[in-house]
């Protein structure tokens, strides 16, 4: 099959959804155009590693093997990273099934020699069978899901998302890998960020890469009943910015924040209109909806506040991995 060959990394960390590790699997094997392999990078977790060992133990297409570095969902990435053979490495949530031509959409983005990344377009899942009605789409980022505000089609963007997203392998050898001490870490504060700080980094070693979002490389992302909830958005807003703070220490406030002034400035407000509207038209959720806007971005700036600070008091606790050209290695 013409075009680059692909390698699939999911990184897992839960026997909790075991379940979901094996459909997103079988939606790897289902594609329309076969990926070289399918990496599961199990995240510090003996049981999960050896179980899904032993599930896959005859499987040429699928190799498990745990995160080399330190627990997080950086350091899995960048162990995939290593492990793989393919000329596009793909990301796929563990908790999410990729459509049938998920893959053949990345792989036809590459036939331009100046694409490094291409992501596309994530849709939730509520565990609720609903969307609740209080839940802005402007931030469906808040449950990993692409969100209101983002143009149609195949677009050029800053940074793509990084549980639906591919990126060249020579991208990571000139901009190094995912950056640990951004992401997230198992259970813990759900922090983010870490594919935004890669891309601005990656377009700075290399200025003339192009970096697209196909919303047609669709996957389809679980959003589990505790998420669905005001507690979660409150606490994942907050940790946006905390991790958005990072990002600017790492590549500065000027590109670190660059698409975050215009989706407050021109989208956040007209979704604010737009739930005052049903409000005043008695459709159900319109104020909910504008409240949860606004309560969204007081909670984020407050994260970037406070991230802001311990930043200038601690210094940056990230670091860049590099990665080695070919499989197998890394190194600092």
């Amino acid at each position: 099959m013409s075009g680059p060959g692909v390698s699939v990394v999911i990184c897992v960390y839960t026997e909790d959804r075991w379940e979901d590790i094996l459909a997103a699997v079988s939606s790897v094997r289902a594609q329309s155009r076969p990926p070289l392999e399918t990496l599961l990078v199990v995240d510090h977790n003996t049981a999960l590693l050896d179980r899904l060992s032993s599930q896959y133990k005859d499987a040429d297409d699928v190799r498990v093997l745990a995160n080399a570095g330190p627990r997080g969902l950086s350091a899995g990435r960048n162990t995939g990273i290593a492990a793989s053979r393919g000329e596009v490495v793909a990301f796929l949530d563990d908790d999410a099934v990729a459509e049938r031509d998920w893959l053949r959409r990345f792989a036809e983005a590459y036939a331009d020699p100046r694409v490094m990344a291409v992501g596309g377009r994530t849709v939730p899942v509520w565990a609720s069978g609903r969307r609740p009605a209080w839940f802005p789409e402007e931030f469906d980022w808040v449950v990993g899901c692409t969100y209101k505000g983002l143009p149609p089609g195949r677009v050029r963007v800053r940074n793509v998302l990084g549980g639906n997203a591919s990126f060249r392998r020579s991208a990571f050898n000139a901009a190094g890998g995912f950056a640990t001490g951004i992401g997230r870490d198992g259970d813990k504060r759900p922090l983010g960020c870490e594919e935004t700080e890669l891309c601005i980094r990656l377009t700075r070693a290399r200025p003339e890469a192009v970096l697209l979002i196909d919303d047609r490389a669709v996957i389809h992302h679980r959003v589990p009943g505790a998420r669905e909830h005001f507690r979660y958005f409150r606490t994942r807003t907050f940790a946006e910015g905390l991790s958005k703070a990072l990002v600017a220490r790492s590549v500065g406030a000027d590109k670190g924040l660059e698409s975050e002034r215009r989706y407050t400035t021109r989208v956040l407000p007209a979704g604010v209109a737009r739930g005052l509207r049903d409000a005043l038209l008695a459709r159900p959720g319109g104020a909910g909806r504008a409240g949860a806007i606004v309560a969204g971005v007081l909670t984020a700036a407050g994260g970037y506040a406070v991230g802001s600070l311990r930043a200038r008091r601690g210094g940056a606790r990230f670091r860049i991995v590099r990665i080695e050209d070919g499989e197998g290695g890394t190194h600092r």
